[in-house]
């Protein structure tokens, strides 16, 4: 899955047909084969918005209220999304590239056959979403809320977890052997129905111990 993602916007299968955009986001508008390039966009209402086979280059998303909108095979690269609403929002065939996203909020979301590539996610709530086929690949997750969340089929290639939080959430097929680092705040029982290394495991033995109510002590 990751190999497919294209790297350039030329390489899009719709890339020829992509119309610059200009104005703000609007609220329930229908967004078809539009590139949003190196715009900034502050405080924008736009919640039911759907974006369809649209491209965002190097843009500046901050506090935008996206609540609820639908992203279907969208291509992001080199963009920021810090304190935005994307809670309930639907990502399907969607690709992230060397973004930010910091401070999001995107709980009850849904994300089917989305990759993130060389991604920083910094404090996102993605509690009682639902993540299918999702690839997050060399990408930094820290304080990344998966509480009551599913997952399934989802990996970590060359990742790094820190503070990453999984109380009450169910994974299944959820392969994270090729995380760099499995940091986890809480929520270690949420681990069932995923597969790690025995290396991890070994890492994770004390916090598994303390989670339990464990007392390790030699003498």
């Amino acid at each position: 899955m990751p190999s497919s993602v294209p790297d350039q916007l030329a390489d899009l299968p719709y890339g020829h047909l992509l119309r610059p955009h200009d104005g703000p986001l609007r609220r329930d508008e229908r967004y078809d084969t539009v590139h949003f390039d190196g715009g900034e966009y502050t405080d924008q209402a736009a919640s039911g918005a759907s974006f369809l086979e649209c491209a965002f280059t190097a843009v500046a998303m901050s506090g935008v209220k996206l609540r609820q909108a639908r992203f279907n095979e969208v291509w992001v690269q080199g963009s920021r999304w810090v304190a935005c609403d994307l809670s309930e929002s639907e990502w399907q065939d969607a690709s992230l590239l060397g973004g930010v996203l910091a401070g999001v909020a995107a709980h009850g979301s849904a994300l089917r056959r989305v990759v993130l590539r060389q991604c920083k996610l910094e404090a996102v709530n993605l509690r009682a979403s639902v993540l299918r086929d999702v690839v997050f690949e060399d990408c930094v997750l820290r304080d990344v809320d998966f509480g009551d969340a599913r997952l399934t089929g989802v990996t970590f290639p060359g990742s790094t977890l820190e503070e990453v939080r999984l109380r009450g959430a169910k994974l299944s097929r959820t392969d994270l052997r090729g995380a760099v680092r499995l940091g986890l705040s809480d929520g270690h029982e949420g681990l069932r129905g995923a597969l790690i290394s025995s290396t991890q495991l070994f890492e994770l033995a004390p916090q598994f111990a303390q989670a339990l109510g464990i007392t390790v002590k030699d003498r």
